[in-house]
């Protein structure tokens, strides 16, 4: 009866070590930068609006979605940021095949924060653009213009952040699968 062990295999050539490394870095970076991006720019979107001698404002802080958005981009910024210098020092060292697996699954779980807080964003986006009759909410976008347009640009930025982590999701998990084989036992 053969057996199946998991058996670590020597790391890749340097050169496609390095290419790793580099990917890594530069899909961080990006990362970080979009995702501080689109809460910078929700954290700005603000518009009033005035309605026979009443100002009424527009802002994110009055939907819980959009507000679980915002902090959600910061969240994803700071892990971002914080995974970049990981990766960096990683990149100095000789990486052991489990720490391959804990950057995938740190980034698989950034990604699915980012997707689900950029659904969230472009549900109330959608709503705030067509309205929903059934409901009796009207659509608002016709009045707040400035607003829709940086919330409809700040969840761009946020999904530039989601494709950017899938991209990392996709690495690690090749990089990780790299390392280890099934091989059967004798």
């Amino acid at each position: 009866m053969n057996h199946f062990a998991i058996k670590s295999i020597e790391t890749p050539s340097m050169k496609s070590e390095k290419h790793f490394i580099f990917a890594q870095i530069l899909l961080r970076i990006l990362a970080t930068a979009f995702t501080l991006t689109a809460a910078f720019i929700t954290f700005n979107s603000t518009q009033t609006l005035i309605i026979f001698n009443v100002e009424t404002d527009a802002r994110y802080t009055y939907s819980p979605a959009l507000k679980f958005f915002v902090y959600a981009n910061v969240i994803g910024c700071a892990f971002s940021f914080f995974s970049l210098l990981l990766a960096s020092i990683f990149g100095r060292t000789n990486l052991h095949p489990h720490k391959y697996f804990y950057l995938f699954i740190h980034d698989m779980i950034m990604m699915a924060l980012l997707l689900s807080a950029c659904s969230a964003a472009a549900t109330i986006g959608y709503v705030g653009k067509y309205g929903q009759i059934r409901s009796g909410w009207m659509p608002i976008c016709d009045s707040v213009t400035k607003f829709c347009h940086k919330m409809t640009a700040s969840v761009i930025f946020s999904i530039c952040g989601v494709i950017f982590y899938l991209c990392l999701t996709i690495i690690s998990a090749y990089q990780s699968s790299l390392n280890l084989i099934i091989t059967p036992r004798n």
